[in-house]
């Protein structure tokens, strides 16, 4: 009996059967319109009102706002590591709509593609929003004040473009300058975040820059990590996600053989 060949088609055809990021109602698109919206305002406003204070160009700001950026991208490999490796989809409201994302992301990356705009970047816009407003309330007028609006404001003027840079990373051919930035280690690079989708998905959680991953890799930081949680809990690392990815494959097989059989 000859084997049959794998042809690229064949593999795209397959991604029909496996699972898919949830859409979002008309109301939700409203809502991530606002938030992103809101979220660019408050981040212009911040930084027009961090700049009428500086008389002079301070020789720490640099560092300081390069330390919230680096602390954004920490955060966002925090906050992937978290829902990559712990809890399960069965879980009250945050199963659906914050750890399922993630568990189709490793089993259906390029579902992440057809992903439009207000889907892409509508939940960090929501989660900065808060962030930015407050910062506002911060007064500037002594420099222990000042500093922290401009660590803030750095931090979420990357934390909101987060998934838009994750998203690229995922893009054969990225927009305009993005391939650039990504080629200089400016932003997170196709190359890099591709390490992370090889299983087990244990590499390069940091998706907001990619800047922490190689020093978090070298020191083993998510590793010890997790042992550190499991020691502490008694929870076993990405046992949800290996569950999920097994009956991903079994119901994509499944569907295969009964579109096969129809045929």
């Amino acid at each position: 009996m000859v084997e049959k060949h794998v042809t690229p088609d064949d593999a795209i055809r397959k991604l029909e059967f496996l699972p898919q990021h949830d859409d979002i109602s008309l109301a939700s698109r409203v809502f991530y319109f606002g938030c992103i919206v809101a979220a660019g305002v408050l981040l212009v406003v911040n930084v027009v009102r961090i700049q009428e204070v500086l008389d002079v160009f301070p020789l720490w700001l640099p560092f300081v706002a390069l330390a919230g950026m680096v602390a954004a991208d920490f955060v966002s490999g925090l906050v992937h590591w978290t829902a990559d490796t712990w809890g399960r989809i069965s879980m009250p409201i945050l199963g659906r709509r914050f750890l399922h994302p993630f568990r189709v992301h490793h089993v259906n990356p390029h579902d992440f593609l057809r992903r439009r705009v207000l889907e892409t970047n509508g939940d960090t816009a929501m989660l900065v929003t808060p962030f930015l407003a407050l910062t506002l309330f911060i007064p500037l007028g002594t420099l222990g004040p000042l500093v922290a609006a401009v660590f803030l404001t750095a931090l979420c003027s990357v934390v909101l473009p987060t998934n838009q840079v994750h998203q690229w990373a995922h893009m054969p051919n990225p927009p305009g300058m993005v391939k650039p930035l990504q080629n200089f280690g400016i932003i997170l690079s196709r190359q890099a975040h591709g390490r992370h989708h090889s299983p087990p998905h244990v590499h390069n959680y940091c998706i907001a820059l990619g800047w922490c991953n190689a020093t978090l890799t070298a020191v083993d930081f998510w590793r010890r990590l997790e042992q550190l949680v499991s020691s502490t809990t008694g929870i076993e690392p990405r046992a949800d996600e290996a569950r999920f990815v097994s009956e991903s494959e079994e119901l994509m097989n499944r569907r295969i053989m009964g579109r096969q059989c129809d045929a």
